[in-house]
């Protein structure tokens, strides 16, 4: 996971968030995402949201679909694939050899119109507009910065079904990513 920081410098963290007074580092699988709505009351995301956030660029994420057969993988894009940021938190920790390990979180949020047909929550893509409040050390005020966690614009993204090779982390190729003719869209959603 790469994410800029607030001292806006380029930095690797692993994604799942180990907090500063986590005995160990056996929960950070389950700390990947963590809810917009709620991140700044949970004891391991309320420091992060008012001292500790990042971006995480990307240009593109997926969800999956489960049909009969698979577990059918989406790409959502913003525009025609643009690079994106999304809202991220971070923490430090030190393990019992003394070393420092940052770690990170993205915010999830509902979702919007394109991301509702396969996933019911997706991450907050913040604007770029946003990106240096985000970042600034002297905005600490948790209710102005949960007020930039809303969904993206849905007129600006696009979805589409890739081949299920991504499925397997083996499988680590630009033919993962591209779009592909489903022969039948799944049962009840947005592509049927």
């Amino acid at each position: 996971m790469i994410s800029y920081c607030r001292s806006h410098a380029l930095q690797t963290a692993p994604w799942g968030l180990i907090p500063s007074w986590a005995k160990d580092m056996s929960g950070s699988a389950g700390m990947v995402n963590a809810r917009s709505e709620t991140a700044s009351t949970k004891p391991a995301f309320r420091d992060p949201m008012k001292f500790r956030r990042c971006l995480v660029p990307a240009d593109g994420f997926y969800e999956w679909v489960r049909t009969a057969k698979a577990k059918q993988p989406y790409c959502f894009e913003v525009n025609d694939g643009e690079p994106f940021a999304f809202a991220g938190i971070w923490d430090r920790w030190k393990d019992p050899s003394g070393q420092w390990i940052k770690s990170c979180s993205i915010l999830t949020t509902t979702p919007n119109s394109v991301t509702s047909a396969v996933h019911d929550r997706m991450p907050v893509i913040l604007d770029r507009d946003n990106y240096d409040l985000w970042l600034d050390p002297g905005f600490t005020d948790v209710d102005a910065a949960c007020e930039l966690l809303e969904p993206y614009e849905a007129r600006l993204m696009r979805c589409y079904p890739v081949s299920t090779r991504i499925n397997h982390a083996a499988n680590d190729d630009p033919e993962c990513g591209k779009p592909i003719q489903l022969d039948a869209p799944p049962q009840g959603q947005l592509f049927a």
